[in-house]
């Protein structure tokens, strides 16, 4: 690890979409392409000063016409001269304040690393019960009036309301969803990319976090 980088247990990059390759016996792997984007450190959080110890991440580069002016007096105040947009935070045992305004490296993610993956799931919009969690429906006889509706919601007497968390038309999708213990198969920092096993939550272009596997050594 060089001196002007520093490794975190995250990263966060872009889904550039999915392809396939094969291996040295010939089988087909299905992939997920990640576009490397620079992580910077923007902001450091101490458990003294903020109660808790973390680093605040900057990713995403724009123009700087794009910038707003609280981006960049944080920009600026960290000694970044990236138009980064998007920020989060990666919470860290013993934050140093040395590291402000350094790049994370990929030390941590090399082949064969097993990681948690998490990005915000494609939106459905608002859809009912049969699409969003796989009902059976009613009969599709023309006589019947009963096809895709939830059916009955209620109970008796008692407890005479309606339970909390029941299965109804309602929003789908555009969620924040974590995908555990998928593996790395290539990081190739000269080009930009990396390789992950099979699919990961998310849009094409959307951004996703990439963090050590929590269940896996």
């Amino acid at each position: 690890m060089s001196e002007a980088t520093i490794s975190l247990p995250a990263i966060y990059g872009i889904k550039a979409g999915m392809t396939r390759i094969f291996d040295a016996s010939g089988n087909h792997i299905p992939v997920t392409v990640v576009k490397l984007i620079p992580n910077v450190i923007s902001q450091v959080k101490t458990q003294d000063k903020d109660g808790y110890g973390a680093y605040q991440v900057a990713f995403h580069e724009k123009r700087e016409s794009l910038l707003t002016k609280p981006v960049k007096g944080t920009l600026k105040k960290a000694g970044i001269s990236q138009n980064l947009t998007q920020f989060s935070e990666i919470k860290v045992e013993a934050p140093v304040a040395e590291a402000l305004g350094k790049e994370v490296g990929l030390e941590e993610f090399k082949a064969n690393v097993f990681v948690d993956v998490t990005g915000t799931s494609k939106g459905k919009g608002f859809q009912g019960v049969m699409k969003r969690y796989n009902f059976q429906g009613g009969p599709a006889a023309h006589g019947s009036h009963f096809h895709r509706r939830p059916g009955s919601i209620g109970c008796r007497a008692t407890p005479a309301r309606v339970f909390a968390e029941k299965k109804m038309p309602g929003q789908m999708g555009n969620e924040t969803v974590t995908v555990q213990n998928i593996q790395v198969l290539e990081v190739n920092t000269k080009d930009g990319y990396m390789l992950i096993k099979g699919s990961v939550p998310g849009s094409k272009n959307g951004f996703i976090k990439i963090a050590k596997a929590v269940k896996k050594a």
